[in-house]
């Protein structure tokens, strides 16, 4: 049976070759999910959003092929689900019985609240509420919020363990039922990947820091 390369997300935006990374994946045949670069890219395509000085997404946008890029980033689902895994860029909803009948349909040009839930949160309470803002701190804001994950309740989901990015600061994160795999590689640090059949982690240093932290 073939590798199948399913990243979590922010394929673009994140360093210096947002239209090779791209090229690459659709090549590939990745099964990745969307990240909250990923829409920003969409709505900036659509004309919802402009373009901001910190973006590297000027040359995947005038691109021969941007059409077929930008559609194939658009199909890609908020979530994907195996029999012992799912796979999100941030966070599922603490109250979601089904993740993929929440995101289903979900147009990411102009994303529901629980698809900006599942590509941002980092922290909330029990209840799925978030704080105001978009805490990247590794602490987080405080009672009564809390890292997303402390509220997952793998028995309801099946035993699946939940694999997501987003949280760098937060780092490797490697818990029954969890794996963070966001080691800051776009930060000088590591890009992580997680090898499912064996439960292995492989990390690969960055060449250099490609942008600031935070």
């Amino acid at each position: 049976m073939a590798d199948v390369l399913c990243p979590v997300g922010d394929l673009v935006n994140r360093g210096p070759d947002s239209l090779g990374v791209v090229r690459l994946m659709r090549r590939l045949a990745a099964d990745s999910v969307l990240g909250n670069h990923e829409l920003h890219l969409l709505q900036v395509a659509a004309g919802l959003r402009e373009l901001r000085p910190s973006d590297t997404l000027d040359e995947l946008l005038a691109c021969e092929e941007r059409n077929e890029l930008v559609a194939w980033l658009a199909a890609l689902p908020f979530v994907r689900r195996w029999d012992d895994v799912w796979l999100v860029h941030a966070a599922l909803h603490p109250r979601w019985r089904d993740p993929e009948l929440e995101l289903a349909g979900v147009d990411p040009v102009r994303p529901t609240r629980a698809a900006v839930f599942a590509v941002r949160t980092r922290t909330c309470d029990p209840d799925g509420n978030r704080p105001e803002g978009d805490d990247s701190t590794s602490a987080g804001p405080g009672p009564p919020f809390r890292p997303w994950h402390d509220f997952y309740d793998a028995a309801r989901s099946g035993g699946r363990t939940v694999v997501f990015g987003h949280w760098a600061t937060q780092g490797l994160l490697v818990r029954a039922h969890l794996r963070g795999l966001d080691t800051g590689c776009v930060w000088g640090r590591e890009l992580t990947a997680w090898i499912a059949e064996e439960d292995r982690l492989v990390s690969v240093p960055a060449r250099r820091a490609y942008a600031r932290i935070g």
